[in-house]
């Protein structure tokens, strides 16, 4: 199994050229890393704090403050790990490249709560269970078989969707 730290400990000082932002949106120039959803969520719950304080996302910031920010995933509860086959093509610290067989089903959902690539992903590497959708950025139907990219981090998933959404990264199809 990988052993994650789950909790980063990130600090840094707002430039002057973010003065009158929000809270969120200056985070979100600062910490790149994460969406602003995200952030603004570690925000809601107190993981963000400026000056020691913690702010609302919408607090104007003036520039010069000290920004210390608990990034902490959550895990994902509910979905079981199992035990199942995965054709690994290639995997280092930040990712895995999967070759999905035709027939397995990518999530869990109506009619198929188990035995899933999510599932088998859970088994191969437990710390996924703190990644949104377990790493999973992209899905092909479950009779099709192709190679699918998976995050291992919070850092290379948000770079992922960011490359799929910038369309940064091409998709081939061979029917």
């Amino acid at each position: 199994p990988i052993e994650v730290n789950t909790t980063q400990i990130l600090t840094a000082e707002i430039p002057l050229s973010l003065a009158g932002l929000r809270l969120d949106q200056a985070l979100s120039e600062l910490f790149p890393d994460f969406s602003r959803s995200r952030l603004q969520t570690w925000i809601k719950n107190g993981a963000a704090s400026v000056d020691g304080v913690v702010l609302p996302p919408k607090h104007r910031i003036l520039g010069g403050e000290q920004v210390v920010l608990r990034a902490e995933a959550e895990a994902v509860v509910g979905i079981a790990s199992q035990d199942i086959t995965l054709e690994i093509v290639y995997e280092d610290d930040d990712i895995l490249i999967i070759d999905k067989p035709a027939g397995l089903v990518v999530h869990p959902a109506a009619g198929h709560w188990d035995g899933t690539l999510q599932n088998a992903l859970l088994h191969h590497a437990p710390a996924l269970a703190t990644i949104p959708r377990c790493g999973i950025v992209h899905r092909i139907d479950k009779d099709t078989s192709g190679l699918l990219m998976v995050a291992k981090t919070l850092t290379a998933h948000h770079a992922l969707v960011e490359q799929l959404q910038e369309r940064s990264v091409q998709r081939e199809y061979l029917a």
